[in-house]
C-alpha cells in the first residue's frame, strides 16, 4: 500500500508530465526538422523545452509551495519540505526536432533524498510509466486499464538485448562506440534509443534484458531508476556505487552484475 502523501505526489506528477506532454506534442512545428537554418530548429526545441519545464514548476509550486526543484532547464530551489521534484521536461531532444516518437517527459519526487514516485511519459506512443516505492511499477498505454510491469526473465548474457546512448562531445562518443563494439559479439543485440528514462522503462516493461549509458545527469534517471526498480530490475553505477554521471547501469537480476562487470572491464566509465 502507498501512503497518502506519496498518493498525492503521484497524482501530481501524472498531471503535469501529461499537460507538458501535452504541450509539446501539439506544440511542435511540423516543419521542424527542415527549418531554414541550423539555429532556428534548436532554437525553437530549447523553448519548447523551457516552457514544458515551466509548465511542471509552476503547476507543483501552485500545490505545493515549498517543494524543491532541480530540472535540465535550470529549475534549482533548495525547498523547505523536505520534496524535491527532479525534472527532465524532454528527454530525447534530438529524436523531438527529428520528429521521431521517442522522447518524453520525465518527473520524479524524492523524499528526504530518495526517490519516492517516478512518472514517464511518452507522448507519441501513448504510454505513461509510473511508480511509488514498494508499491510495483505500472503503465497506461494502448492496452485496457493499468498494467502492472515486470522486467523480462533473466537471459544468458548472450541471449540479452542491451540499450545504451552515445554523448554528444565527439571524443566520448568515440569512447563509448568503441566499448559498444567490445561489448556486441558477447550480447544479442545491441539499441539505441535516445531517451534514457524511455530506456530504463522499456526495461521495466520486458522490451530490453538491460540498459547503461555514461554521462547522464539526475533527471535523466531519477524517474525511470525507480520504475526499473519496482519491475523487479536491479540499476547501479560502476561496482558497489549508484547510477552517476560516470556510469549508470540497469539490468534483469541474472544479467545486471555480468554487464557490470563487463563495463568496468572495458572501462565505460572513462575516456
Amino acid at each position: 500500500m502507498t501512503d497518502a502523501p506519496h498518493t498525492d505526489l503521484l497524482t501530481l506528477a501524472q498531471d503535469a508530465a501529461r499537460r507538458a506532454g501535452e504541450l509539446l506534442r501539439d506544440g511542435r512545428p511540423a516543419d521542424l526538422a527542415v527549418a531554414a537554418t541550423k539555429s532556428s530548429p534548436i532554437d525553437v526545441v530549447t523553448e519548447m523545452d523551457i516552457a514544458a519545464e515551466k509548465l511542471i514548476t509552476d503547476l507543483i509550486s501552485e500545490q505545493r509551495p515549498d517543494d524543491g526543484f532541480l530540472g535540465e532547464e535550470g529549475a534549482s530551489i533548495e525547498g523547505t519540505s523536505g520534496v524535491r521534484w527532479v525534472i527532465d521536461p524532454l528527454d530525447g531532444t534530438v529524436n523531438y526536432l527529428y520528429g521521431l516518437p521517442t522522447w518524453s517527459v520525465s518527473i520524479a519526487a524524492e523524499q528526504d533524498g530518495e526517490t519516492v514516485v517516478g512518472v514517464v511519459a511518452v507522448p507519441m506512443r501513448g504510454e505513461t510509466f509510473h511508480a511509488v516505492r514498494g508499491a510495483g511499477a505500472w503503465a497506461r498505454g494502448s492496452w485496457d486499464g493499468e498494467r502492472r510491469l515486470t522486467c523480462r526473465p533473466t537471459a544468458p548474457l548472450e541471449q540479452s538485448l542491451v540499450s545504451t546512448g552515445f554523448n554528444y562531445v565527439t571524443e566520448v562518443r568515440t569512447h563509448q562506440a568503441e566499448v559498444a563494439r567490445r561489448l556486441i559479439p558477447l550480447l544479442r543485440d545491441i539499441r539505441r534509443g535516445g531517451s534514457a528514462a524511455i530506456d530504463l522503462c522499456d526495461l521495466a516493461a520486458g522490451r530490453l534484458d538491460g540498459y547503461y549509458e555514461r554521462g547522464l545527469n539526475a533527471w535523466d534517471f531519477a524517474a525511470g531508476d525507480l520504475i526499473a526498480r519496482e519491475a523487479g530490475a536491479l540499476t547501479g553505477g560502476r561496482p558497489g556505487e549508484r547510477p552517476s554521471r560516470d556510469l549508470t547501469v540497469a539490468a534483469t537480476p541474472g544479467v545486471f552484475e555480468p554487464l557490470q562487470q563487463l563495463l568496468e572491464d572495458f572501462g565505460a566509465w572513462h575516456d
